[in-house]
């Protein structure tokens, strides 16, 4: 089935864990707090400047103008840490919001305690609180602000009011009640929305890491299986072996030439199954590095094409390599298994024609392998790289492109598929040059 339209990327993620994720969505909510910090400098000089002003309510300016140098030096401070450092935690979150705590109880201080109406910002603490931190620091929050709160409502700097102001107190208290919610609603608004969606990128995350935790689960009960498989065919290979040597020296097959061409491809095609018994053994067995080999790029994949089309019955095999520089670097059996199996697969699917292309462009090598086939139907390349999405209709197929793209995620590289618009597949792999240099 053919669908020109269709395309489907696997992009390789680099191996992490859970704490990391878990650090990275905690330093953008710290960034998060930074920029709502510089917001509540601004608005409480702003409201500072308007009530002094506008309305003539006599405040302790230096005071208030030093509980703000501070808040200012934490931010700055703040901004210069977590510029460097990526890996917040609980506690960091937590001490962060007790500054802002802190801060906003000792301006109540200073402007009427209870009395003000901007009492009610430490709602905007609690939630943020609710959000950023684990249950525990949560609910220190909750009664450290509630403390705070008691201790205004007896001990605070009463506002100076003019004197022609006292009739319209109330007007003066409804109005900063509705600047306290007006501020209140945009700002959780504003950043509540921004750190659901970290919260959100990082579940992702979390569900990715998970999802690729239990494929390499798979990958190693694949490898056991393989690997017993292995052990257990070593022996009637070499049965098989022994009877094929003898059919060549009795006398009925030695004079009939049509039958020694069979047994000699019998031969070549039994000393094939056992290289791959002993890589899959070799493999099972060694990890990269250990089972690697010190060669060329140029070398590798031309060594490595040469042995595909003598090793496969192939009618037309077009191999072009166009890399301009070869540079020492390092193989390993996986690799050649990963490479093998994705023309091993397209070769399935286009026995009549099939094509092998390596470029590379600066620090990326890249390998495209293309055919005349059917192509991918939409499905599958919805679903690239899970196990077991195959179209062959057989028990155990659609495994290939699986092991592909786990052998690439380990080296940090890509692997996509596509529809051809002449018609066929291509897949292509990319790698980094720095996972296979010496």
């Amino acid at each position: 089935m053919r669908d020109t339209e269709n395309h489907s990327t696997f992009v390789i993620l680099p191996d992490s864990g859970i704490k990391e994720l878990q650090h990275s969505a905690g330093h953008k909510n710290m960034l998060q707090l930074i920029h709502l910090r510089w917001l509540a400098v601004f608005g409480q000089i702003s409201t500072i400047a308007l009530v002094t002003l506008g309305f003539g309510i006599h405040l302790p300016i230096l005071p208030m103008l030093y509980v703000l140098a501070g808040l200012i030096a934490f931010n700055i401070g703040s901004h210069l840490r977590w510029h460097e450092e990526v890996r917040v935690s609980n506690r960091e979150l937590l001490l962060a919001l007790l500054v802002d705590v802190a801060t906003l109880t000792a301006q109540l201080y200073l402007s009427g305690g209870t009395g003000n109406p901007f009492a009610f910002l430490f709602l905007l603490q609690v939630i943020l609180s609710a959000v950023l931190l684990e249950a525990w620091s949560t609910w220190l929050i909750v009664a450290l602000s509630t403390a705070c709160l008691m201790g205004l409502s007896r001990f605070s700097l009463p506002l100076k009011l003019p004197p022609d102001s006292v009739n319209s107190l109330f007007s003066l208290y409804r109005d900063g009640m509705l600047i306290c919610f007006l501020l209140n609603a945009a700002l959780l608004v504003f950043f509540l929305t921004r750190i659901n969606s970290n919260l959100k990128e990082r579940d992702a995350q979390l569900a990715d890491l998970q999802k690729r935790a239990a494929e390499e689960e798979h990958i190693v009960k694949m490898g056991l299986l393989a690997s017993g498989a292995a052990h257990e065919l070593g022996t009637p290979l070499a049965t098989l072996s022994v009877i094929l040597g003898d059919w060549r020296r009795m006398p009925q097959f030695a004079q009939d030439a049509e039958l020694t061409e069979e047994l000699t491809e019998m031969q070549r095609q039994l000393q094939r199954c056992k290289r791959i018994v002993s890589s899959i053994l070799l493999s099972a067995g060694e990890a990269r590095g250990e089972s690697s080999v010190k060669t060329t790029i140029n070398t590798f994949l031309n060594d490595l094409a040469e042995d595909f089309r003598a090793t496969r019955i192939l009618q037309e095999f077009e191999y072009r390599n166009s890399n301009p520089h070869d540079i020492p670097v390092v193989f390993d059996v996986a690799l050649k298994q990963m490479i093998c199996n994705v023309l091993d697969n397209a070769l399935e699917a286009s026995p009549h024609w099939l094509a092998f292309d390596v470029q590379r462009q600066e620090e990326v090598l890249t390998l495209l392998v293309t055919d005349r086939g059917p192509g991918f139907q939409p499905h599958i390349l919805d679903k690239l790289g899970q196990p077991y999405q195959s179209t062959k209709g057989r028990a155990g197929s659609g495994l290939g492109l699986f092991f592909v793209v786990n052998v690439v995620r380990k080296l940090g590289g890509t692997v996509s598929a596509r529809n051809r618009p002449e018609g066929g597949a291509a897949v292509e792999v990319t790698l980094p040059i720095s996972a296979l240099k010496l």
